[in-house]
């Protein structure tokens, strides 16, 4: 249980966070990468979901459910790449679903030694970071809190084990 990770607080619905899973979500991105293009485009994980499904309907109509030998390799390079990368999954998709009220006005993110506070209008800014270099965060984790502009890269928010809307 210590790897999972409640939002609790001011919230309309508080929801539990497993870093475990994400690995498999969508919305993951690649921190090498991430953190290596000098300008991160604000991302629109919607839109993008939406482009990636409307992209693989279309191929499936095209192609039919026959996987021809591009697919194999470009899966192979997904497993690969699943263990040696570094990644991350933005908090705000899982605030937007907890449905902060409208009195909220602070995110802090319990430690097993204190707290970190942040101002809740900010909390589009972060990022949880759940693997380094395919392995998950068991000593210092379950998950880092970065900022999405990476002055925080070496020094992130470590040993979270709640978050709490104030």
């Amino acid at each position: 249980m210590e790897q999972i990770i409640p939002i609790k607080g001011k919230v309309s619905f508080p929801v539990t966070l497993d870093p475990g899973v994400w690995i498999f979500d969508d919305r993951r991105i690649d921190l090498d990468d991430f953190f290596s293009s000098p300008d991160q485009p604000e991302r629109d994980e919607e839109e993008e979901y939406i482009k990636s499904t409307s992209k693989f309907w279309e191929k499936e109509i095209r192609e039919g459910a026959v996987f021809p030998p591009t697919i194999k390799s470009e899966k192979k390079y997904e497993k690969e790449k699943v263990l040696t990368s570094t990644f991350g999954i933005p908090l705000s998709p899982f605030l937007k679903n907890a449905e902060t009220l409208d009195d909220a006005s602070e995110i802090s993110f319990q430690k097993k030694n204190g707290t970190f506070s942040f101002p809740l209008t900010k909390a589009e800014s972060l990022i949880m970071q759940f693997s380094l270099k395919g392995k998950p965060l068991r000593d210092d984790g379950p998950v880092h809190i970065l900022f999405k502009n990476g002055s925080n890269r070496q020094n992130p928010v470590t040993h979270v084990t709640a978050i709490h809307i104030q």
